[in-house]
């Protein structure tokens, strides 16, 4: 399922929570040690879909808010975590104050803004002074299995597979945060296995958003592709997710 639309990803935001919703969580740990997140440390997750990361962030101590562009995921996300201030909107005009943030964390969400520039001026924004911004997401094709399927599927409808953006590529969140200004502190790349123990959930996974009629269509594709990927019960796909963290002036 392709990025974009609040509505979209509001029709699948429990099989989003069921299925990818804690994929990301090998990021975390380094990105809020760059990001110095502890007990009291007021934190916004922006593009924070069904909250996985505010309920990190909570047993950290850390004050969480959250804002996602899809309202049944940010519904969701409060209805999981109703410690937590969670907000409708978008990164590129977010419902807060300024200096209302020590520290704005995007995870596998910044390469939905319409303009990366405008939303990191955004992010900026809401941070105090000297506060730190923390980024991640997918690296670049090559390194993700789940690439290997999605080009298959692509292929099976004759089509093109986006080239990876800039984000993507080795140094492109740190080019991105100094464009903006920032300095960077620290950035890397973690492994992000994703799991699946069936090729019904697989299907699912990878077709999510799909209707039932393509999922029928395209699940001999998807198992077919994900054959490398077999473990010893369903599958596991190896991914990889780069981070980097950045403080303002």
């Amino acid at each position: 399922m392709d990025g974009g639309g609040g509505e979209r990803w509001s029709a699948v935001a429990d099989a989003w929570a069921e299925l990818w919703g804690a994929l990301a969580a090998p990021v975390w740990p380094p990105l809020l040690a760059a990001a110095h997140v502890g007990a009291g440390t007021r934190v916004l997750d922006v593009g924070c879909g069904t909250g996985e990361l505010l309920g990190h962030l909570a047993r950290a101590g850390a004050v969480t808010a959250g804002v996602d562009p899809a309202p049944a995921m940010a519904r969701r996300a409060r209805e999981r975590y109703p410690g937590a201030t969670v907000l409708d909107g978008d990164v590129e005009h977010l419902p807060f104050g300024d200096d209302a943030f020590d520290v704005v964390l995007a995870v596998n969400a910044l390469q939905f803004a319409d303009d990366s520039g405008d939303a990191l001026a955004e992010i900026v924004r809401v941070l105090v002074p000297g506060g730190r911004v923390g980024i991640a997401c997918w690296a670049e094709g090559p390194r993700n299995d789940l690439d290997v399927v999605e080009r298959a599927v692509a292929a099976a409808h004759e089509e093109e597979v986006p080239p990876d953006g800039p984000l993507r590529a080795p140094g492109g969140l740190e080019t991105v945060l100094a464009r903006a200004g920032l300095d960077v502190v620290g950035s890397g790349i973690v492994d992000v296995p994703w799991t699946a123990p069936d090729d019904r959930s697989l299907v699912r996974g990878v077709l999510l958003g799909e209707d039932e009629s393509t999922m029928v269509e395209l699940a001999p594709v998807v198992v077919a592709a994900a054959i490398p990927f077999r473990a010893t019960e369903g599958y596991r796909l190896a991914n990889a997710f780069r981070w980097a963290v950045a403080r303002s002036a």
